[in-house]
C-alpha cells in the first residue's frame, strides 16, 4: 500500500510518500515541502492556488491508495494558526477528493503516540523517531517534513495492523473520496527521497 502523508500549512505544508506491505519495514519513496507564497504571492487566495496546484501534481506524481492528513486542532494561545490551517486543509482535501482517492484523518497525539510511543512528543522528538524508523543519515528538516513522514507512517501502520496496536488512542476519521532528492527546479518547492544512508530507492 502507498500511503502520501500531509502535514497542511499555509506558508509550509509537508508530504511525504511512505509504502508498506504486508507488515514489512515501511520504505520512504519522496518527501518534502511546498514552501507557499513564491510563485502566487504573499495573499492567502494566492497560497492556496499554488498549494491547489502543488497537490494535483503531488497526487499525480505519486499515485498513492490513501492520503493520511493531520487533524484540525486549536490551541488556545494561537487561535489563528487553526485558522491558517483550516485554509490550507480545504484547498488539500478538495484535491483530494477531486482525485478519487481514499482519505483518512489522524489527530496530533495519535500520529505523535504512534511514531514515538508518547502523545504529547515535541518535534525533535518526532524527528528523531522518524530517522531511526528509516534509518536516515540525518535528520529531516524542516520539522514540516518529519511530521509528514510520522502522519503516512502512521497510517501504513493502521490500513495493515489495525486499530488494537495503537491502545486506547481514538479512531482515525475517515472519509470516502470520489469515484529523487534535490530541489524541485521552481522556487520555494523541495522534494527528496532518502537522505543518503535510508534503505530503499526512490
Amino acid at each position: 500500500m502507498r500511503v502520501l502523508g500531509i502535514d497542511p500549512g499555509l506558508q509550509i505544508t509537508g508530504f511525504a510518500c511512505v509504502e508498506g506491505a504486508g507488515g514489512d519495514e515501511p520504505q520512504l519513496i519522496e518527501a518534502g515541502v511546498f514552501r507557499l507564497g513564491g510563485g502566487g504571492g504573499e495573499s492567502i487566495s494566492g497560497r492556496l492556488v499554488e498549494l491547489e496546484g502543488d497537490m494535483r501534481e503531488l497526487l499525480d506524481r505519486t499515485s498513492p491508495d490513501l492520503v493520511a492528513v493531520e487533524g484540525l486542532f486549536a490551541h488556545y494561545k494561537h487561535p489563528a494558526t487553526a485558522i491558517a490551517m483550516g485554509h490550507a486543509r480545504g484547498v488539500i482535501l478538495l484535491a483530494v477528493h477531486r482525485a478519487g482517492v481514499r482519505l483518512v484523518e489522524y489527530k496530533p497525539n495519535e500520529i505523535k503516540k504512534a511514531v514515538t510511543g508518547y502523545g504529547h512528543a515535541s518535534k525533535e522528538q518526532i524527528q528523531l523517531a522518524v530517522k531511526e524508523l528509516y534509518r536516515l543519515a540525518e535528520l529531516p528538516t524542516p520539522p514540516d517534513m518529519a511530521d509528514a513522514i510520522a502522519i503516512a507512517t502512521c497510517a501504513v501502520w493502521r490500513e495493515e495492523i489495525g486499530s488494537a496496536t495503537f491502545g486506547s488512542g481514538s479512531d482515525a476519521e475517515t472519509e470516502p473520496s470520489a469515484p529523487a532528492g534535490g530541489h524541485d527546479a521552481r522556487a520555494g518547492h523541495e522534494r527528496r527521497g532518502p537522505p543518503a544512508g535510508a534503505e530503499g530507492s526512490v
